[in-house]
């Protein structure tokens, strides 16, 4: 791939064109600005805002003092990642500057208004050619029997225990998983002699995100997002977030980060692992994780996690702050 690499200062020039907002774009130009912040410059409030409200990914190499460095999408130091993560929003332009606008807004959001924000433009991208290209080369699995209850439930004193229990899937986070486990939560909050709630998952897993046999299942968009906002895990999360600790190992993949993101307290086990799959699906991440992540490990760190689509150890998770602690084997 061909990228053009701007120095700050040229890029300066370039943003005080209005045209800038045709040059940077996934629909009439390139949906990537990548920037070598490694040469200093007095950046004017101008081109921090042009930067900042283009329909385009700015991807920054360099340290995080630099010029640019906190405008932009995504930074690394690696000219090498950097050129990867222009290669992953080439391949997926919608979804990309999609999850670059809305991480950039819902910044000066609240948590609520933020998955609410999340939840919309999930559903636009739905309808998008990307998501729909990704869904025509799924092949249907074959169901699996089921073990119990989704979410079991147990209380002990003034701690309520809430498992996710589908082991055989991996604990996917299905409707019938989502459903027990905001019926669990909605009983937190309606109960305060509740102090405490210990969540884990069942099986090899805690959670290997969204059951893939059910994407695209929905009647339409509209309703798929009217449906989260009715009945949201990650909304019952945050209002009960200092009461629930996550107990999180093997995968945790997609809503399986996102929605323990919210919790008060996060313990990861040594085998846990965390990636957002989502933009690779021509989608954003869909159940808070643009609203949870930012607020533990920032918006740019968000981004280069749901951008490249890779997995980062447990250990990588604590130095980050994605988890509080991680247990010892």
């Amino acid at each position: 791939m061909a990228a053009h690499l701007w120095n700050p200062n040229d890029l300066v020039e370039a943003l005080r064109d209005p045209g800038c907002f045709e040059r940077w774009s996934p629909v009439t130009g390139e949906p990537f600005v990548w920037i070598d912040l490694t040469t200093a410059a007095e950046i004017p409030a101008e081109a921090r805002h042009r930067l900042a409200t283009l329909p385009a990914v700015s991807v920054g190499m360099g340290p995080e003092t630099a010029g640019f460095a906190d405008v932009v999408d995504v930074r690394t130091t690696d000219e090498d990642e950097s050129a990867m993560l222009c290669r992953a929003v080439a391949a997926h332009p919608l979804a990309s500057v999609a999850l670059a606008q809305l991480l950039r807004r819902s910044e000066a959001m609240s948590v609520e208004h933020a998955m609410l924000a999340e939840s919309a433009v999930y559903s636009m991208l739905q309808s998008g050619p990307e998501f729909a290209k990704w869904l025509s080369g799924r092949r249907p699995r074959e169901a699996e029997a089921p073990s119990g209850p989704a979410v079991r439930i147990e209380r002990e004193d003034d701690t309520l225990h809430v498992r996710l229990n589908r082991p055989e899937k991996r604990n996917a986070f299905s409707a019938e998983l989502r459903d027990g486990l905001c019926e669990a939560l909605a009983l937190v909050l309606r109960d305060d002699t509740v102090a405490h709630v210990e969540w884990s998952g069942e099986g090899p897993a805690f959670c290997s995100g969204g059951d893939l046999d059910e994407f695209g299942t929905l009647p339409d968009p509209a309703t798929a997002n009217a449906i989260r906002a009715t009945r949201s895990a990650g909304m019952l999360l945050a209002a009960i977030a200092e009461r629930v600790h996550a107990r999180v190992h093997g995968a945790c993949i997609g809503a399986g980060v996102e929605l323990p993101a919210l919790c008060g307290r996060v313990s990861a086990g040594p085998d846990a692992f965390f990636a957002l799959p989502e933009v690779g699906m021509g989608l954003v991440p869909g159940a808070g994780g643009t609203a949870s992540l930012p607020r533990r490990i920032g918006r740019q760190r968000t981004a280069w996690l749901a951008l490249s689509g890779e997995r980062i150890d447990a250990d990588t998770a604590l130095r980050w702050g994605l988890v509080d602690a991680v247990s010892t084997p």
